[in-house]
Order: structure tokens, then sequence, then C-alpha cells
């Protein structure tokens, strides 16, 4: 994605949000709904009732990127609120499986775990 800062976190908004909102109103569910700062470098996502529409906020330090996806086909396997929070955070990786069309849940279980070494036998 254009302007992604390497160190910036990825937060879904679960459930619905209005795809008529545009960069103002995103970044105002950001610092309510989702309790963030909408000028941090993070991706902020938010998906339409069907599932078919996707927008990602993002502010680049001049400016705001608004990413938007429509499928002509098929959803996306969307998160809905769970336990009161509607924040969802993943990681690039998994966002990335998301918008490919994969559920969340499956592509947790099947890639491959990380693994970390102190030193090279």
């Amino acid at each position: 994605m254009l302007g992604v800062d390497p160190h910036a976190r990825v937060f879904l908004a679960a459930g619905a949000t209005d795809m008529r909102k545009q960069i103002d109103g995103l970044a105002l569910l950001v610092a309510d709904v989702l309790k963030a700062d909408p000028f941090s470098a993070h991706l902020f996502c938010f998906a339409n009732r069907q599932r078919d529409k996707v927008k990602i906020l993002q502010w680049t330090g001049t400016g705001f990127w608004v990413y938007y996806k429509r499928l002509e086909r098929g959803r996306f396997h969307w998160p809905e609120p769970g336990d009161g929070s509607t924040r969802v955070t993943l990681s690039r990786r998994e966002l990335e499986w998301l918008l490919e069309g994969l559920p969340l849940g499956r592509c947790r279980d099947e890639a491959h775990r990380r693994e970390h070494y102190q030193r090279v036998a």
C-alpha cells in the first residue's frame, strides 16, 4: 500500500460502517469508536453491512489516504463486534489475507508459525 509506515498497526472496526462516510466521518469514528488517534500512521479499516466494500483510512503526515475496495462478487470475512469491543487489531499480513477473501481464523491456524532464534547452529 502507498505510504505505509513499517511500524503502522492495523485496526478494524468490527461490524458494519456507513460507507457514505468520507475522511472526516471516518476520522471521527477512529477517535470515538476505535479510541485511537486518526493522525497516527496506523491503518483504520471499515466495511459495509453487505461486507462487499472496505475503506481504509491512513494519515501520511501531510494528509489522509482513503483506500477503497469493492468486490464484484463474494464477501469479506469481516469480524462482528464481540465482548463489547468494536476494535480488532490485525497484522498487515492478516489484513492482506482478509482483503484477498480469506477468513482470519483459518489464516492464523494455517500460517507458518514465526520462529525466533538466538544463534545459528
